[in-house]
């Protein structure tokens, strides 16, 4: 029947999005309203529906953040482990600084998200690309202190 085939090429161009906004958000540090709109001339995408979807993942920015950007799982799973809490106050007294915050260096910002997907090894923490898991307030220390080069 004509007319029920789905868009080949919509769907192509949506696949293409997240590695799109991804480039786009390596080469700025985080996705500026210029970028954004690059990418849906590119893709031949609307530029609301590209924004709306960079604004649904947590991996996007659309603010500057730090060099580090530190994000602190919060959903249910570590939250009932007793971490996730622990793990944010411990952050916050030792970048001084609070959840959404940057520390005055531009080396740190601080997030919290819902899922980190470490159900089973909190307090769990990201920073940029790298996971660490089942997390001691010491390990925490140390972590900090490699990121500044201390």
């Amino acid at each position: 029947m004509a007319g029920t085939e789905p868009d080949r090429s919509r769907d192509d161009k949506r696949s293409m999005l997240l590695t799109a906004l991804y480039v786009a958000q390596a080469q700025h540090g985080h996705l500026t309203h210029q970028a954004v709109q690059r990418v849906a001339e590119r893709l031949d995408m609307d530029v609301t529906e590209v924004f709306q979807t960079a604004t649904f993942y947590s991996m996007f920015r659309t603010e500057p953040v730090g060099r580090y950007l530190i994000q602190v799982c919060e959903g249910l799973s570590c939250h009932l482990a007793g971490g996730a809490e622990k793990l944010l106050e411990h952050l916050q007294k030792r970048l001084h600084i609070k959840v959404g915050e940057t520390t005055r260096d531009g080396l740190f910002t601080l997030e919290s998200v819902q899922c980190l997907a470490a159900c089973g090894s909190s307090p769990a923490m990201r920073v940029n690309d790298t996971l660490y898991e089942n997390l001691t307030m010491d390990q925490v220390d140390d972590i900090l202190d490699e990121l500044r080069g201390a």
